[in-house]
């Protein structure tokens, strides 16, 4: 029969084994970790990689990548603005100007005028994101 051999756990990575094994060992179940030993798992997932301790360790990945301060694979590409600016020199005098926005969904919206006077902004705005719902 051919068994693979399962690669020997670095010494480190064992030790923290141990500790949580006895922390386990003492706690009632779904007891939260100590602090002090996520760290200490922290700061092994940095050396060693986040599989390579959240698996013989049994902790979260997730959990453990997210205190590593990883971003999660699925994260936007592009980060939402949350506001926006406009800013025109005083005194402004345009003759014409446009303007395109793009909501997160993928709708847009382009306003282009001719006049002294912009738009009202606010208004605009309310209404094109009360039909995006």
């Amino acid at each position: 029969m051919n068994r693979k051999s399962t690669p020997a756990i670095p010494e480190p990575i064992a030790e923290l084994q141990r500790q949580l094994d006895q922390f386990r060992s003492t706690q009632q179940r779904r007891t939260k970790l100590p602090e002090s030993l996520w760290q200490a798992a922290v700061e092994l997932a940095r050396q060693h990689g986040v599989h390579s301790v959240a698996q013989p360790l049994r902790l979260d990945y997730m959990g453990l990548k997210k205190r590593l301060g990883e971003p999660p694979s699925h994260r936007r590409k592009n980060p939402r603005a949350a506001f926006v600016e406009l800013i025109t020199p005083h005194p402004a005098t345009l003759e014409e100007c446009v303007i395109e926005f793009e909501s997160s969904r993928g709708a847009k919206m382009r306003i282009q005028w001719k006049a002294s006077a912009p738009p009202d902004w606010a208004s605009l705005l309310r209404a094109w994101r009360e039909t995006e719902g």
